[in-house]
């Protein structure tokens, strides 16, 4: 299935000298965490106040891409420098869900025509996420199936967030788009909870 997911060994490959040098000023793991969540909120913030300045939009692709570069430097952290630990599994999967929400928000600011469909997109995403962590719980491994993984979530916002900057207006389609994010989502959490069940 076809997902950004499946680009993240070159995406680590290219953060390693940033990871090296985060290492050798002793941040931690966690910290790269906490981090994320922090940036998070400045992008959902800035996001909500989109409507003050359309450059606040650009927070969505440049924000995103930093978020997913320090979700993927924390784990690297944790697994090359054995700073893996439970508070620090807490803290990434409690983190990625609070951040998600936050930064969703918004859309139901600048969207209200789908806003229903939102609320489902909102919903079903923490619901994929949970998923994905059932496979641990379950199976053998944390699950990231799926066509609609955080990854691609994010991609989605991000071009979201450059297509609105640039001034097209996505009112009159946007049903159509989440409709189809949410069918995804679908078939995301049902590849996850399949498997998670076949593993155990």
């Amino acid at each position: 299935m076809i997902s950004v997911y499946k680009l993240k060994p070159k995406f680590q490959q290219l953060l390693t000298p940033v990871l090296l040098f985060l290492h050798k000023n002793k941040i931690t793991a966690n910290q790269i965490t906490i981090s994320s969540v922090l940036l998070s909120v400045i992008i959902g913030i800035l996001f909500w106040n989109a409507d003050l300045s359309k450059w606040f939009f650009l927070s969505l692709p440049i924000g995103l891409l930093l978020r997913m570069a320090l979700n993927a430097l924390d784990g690297m952290m944790a697994r090359k420098f054995s700073q893996t630990s439970k508070l620090g599994e807490v803290l990434n999967e409690v983190g990625d869900i609070v951040s998600d929400i936050i930064i969703f928000f918004p859309l139901l600011k600048f969207q209200p025509e789908s806003l229903y469909l939102i609320v489902i997109f909102i919903i079903l995403s923490i619901i994929n996420e949970f998923a994905g962590i059932m496979g641990k719980v379950v199976g053998k491994e944390r699950r990231y199936d799926g066509p609609m993984g955080k990854s691609d979530r994010a991609l989605i916002l991000g071009i979201y967030g450059l297509a609105v900057f640039f001034g097209a207006h996505i009112s009159g389609i946007s049903q159509y788009i989440f409709g189809l994010i949410i069918i995804l989502l679908i078939i995301s959490t049902y590849i996850r909870l399949k498997k998670s069940l076949y593993e155990a």
